[in-house]
């Protein structure tokens, strides 16, 4: 018998299934008001030719150049003959032309990223989806990994989770059986080149309860799972994202045995700092617990990034100063503040890098980008430092 809630203000007593029905019903009507494209039809973001030289790394001259001699296409153009915004496939393009890219070497690490607390809305999937696509944009191969089962970070690719996929498009058959060798069945291609989705829905949480009691029966070590997975794909790409549950439960556990990096957000409240604390707590307990195992994970780096701020707070100003203090060099030093465009963007069920202009106002956004952009190109030094391919570039630019 389905379970029933009396909600005031109807007649009928409604189940949970058909609430559940009505609630992913109403999601795929937001995102359709939302004029927020599905995934398959969502376009890449544009670059105009300065912003293009920036990112490639060479001069808006040296690239008309190469599209002058034939070495890259014409640039595309309106039909009144006015240049059309390059597309990151093309910013690719033009990497590979000039000997930019910024890819591993091959016998670099892949660095794997969770980006994990143990409390909801901190902000965890935002920052997971914007690193993501920040790192696509800079030439980075990139997979993003939706781990959670709210699946936030895969609605923010324009899917409606439980309406678009199946258990069978996420992590859950390949945690549930063991003979399965790869994740390649559950990659996808987004509308960031560069950047690919292993996506999650509602169907991921049962595997909490499979893995825990075969855990529990001693059938595998499935705590490495995660790991495996990871192996698996890592060849194909610089940067790993992990987007875990915000609980500590059996993916969690694989997911932090899987990562070499961690990424901790915390809104400078009293709530959130206190459950920080918690996570700290209970990370050291597991961590010494998987060490017992011989399991421990090998972080390479270990960062705080100060979300959600408001400084016009006193109290959350007082408590960002506090986590300075306490956290040191391992806090970034750029907090992620609120931000009416991050919020304009998300009701979107978009990002703030793929908006075609800013839904508030150019300044707001000229500042939601730079606070991004900020946290994000900490963390790429993080990551290019963990390569060895990339010490001297990285002393070179004075950041090493």
């Amino acid at each position: 018998m389905a379970a029933s809630l009396d909600i005031e203000g109807t007649q009928d007593l409604l189940s949970v299934s058909t609430l559940a029905q009505r609630t992913s019903s109403v999601l795929e009507r937001l995102r359709d008001s939302a004029r927020s494209a599905r995934a398959d039809e969502r376009r890449e973001p544009t670059f105009p030719i300065g912003k293009a030289a920036e990112l490639v790394g060479r001069t808006a001259a040296a690239i008309r150049e190469a599209e002058k001699d034939g070495r890259l296409p014409p640039p595309p153009r309106t039909e009144n003959n006015r240049r059309v915004g390059y597309s990151l496939a093309q910013l690719n393009d033009m990497r590979g032309l000039f000997g930019t890219r910024p890819w591993r070497a091959a016998n670099d690490p892949c660095c794997v990223i969770a980006v994990q607390n143990f409390k909801g809305g901190v902000g965890k999937s935002t920052l997971s989806v914007h690193l993501a696509q920040y790192l696509a944009i800079k030439g980075y191969r990139v997979a993003l990994i939706d781990c959670d089962s709210q699946a936030s970070a895969t609605t923010l690719f324009g899917y409606v989770p439980d309406l678009d996929l199946t258990e069978e498009d996420t992590l859950y058959p390949f945690l549930r059986h063991d003979d399965m060798e790869s994740l390649d069945y559950a990659l996808r291609k987004t509308h960031f080149d560069g950047l690919e989705l292993v996506p999650a829905n509602l169907r991921l949480f049962q595997s909490e309860y499979e893995i825990a009691a075969r855990m529990a029966r001693g059938q595998g070590n499935l705590i490495d799972r995660m790991a495996q997975g990871i192996a698996s794909i890592a060849d194909r790409f610089d940067v790993v994202v992990l987007d875990p549950p915000p609980a500590l439960g059996a993916i969690s556990l694989s997911v932090l045995r899987a990562a070499n990096a961690l990424v901790v957000p915390v809104p400078p409240t009293v709530m959130d700092f206190s459950s920080t604390a918690a996570f700290l707590a209970m990370l050291d307990e597991t961590i010494e617990t998987l060490a017992d195992r011989g399991l421990a994970p090998s972080l390479q780096f270990l960062r705080f990034v100060a979300s959600k701020v408001d400084e016009n707070k006193s109290m959350q100003k007082e408590l960002l100063n506090l986590m300075r203090t306490l956290f040191g060099h391992a806090i970034v030093r750029t907090p992620l503040k609120d931000s009416a465009e991050i919020d304009n963007a998300t009701a979107r069920l978009m990002t703030v890098y793929e908006l075609d202009g800013p839904v508030t106002s150019s300044a707001v956004r000229n500042r939601c980008l730079a606070y991004l952009d900020g946290v994000n190109s900490e963390i790429e030094v993080d990551i290019r430092s963990m390569w060895p391919s990339h010490l001297a570039r990285l002393r070179k630019e004075g950041l090493a």
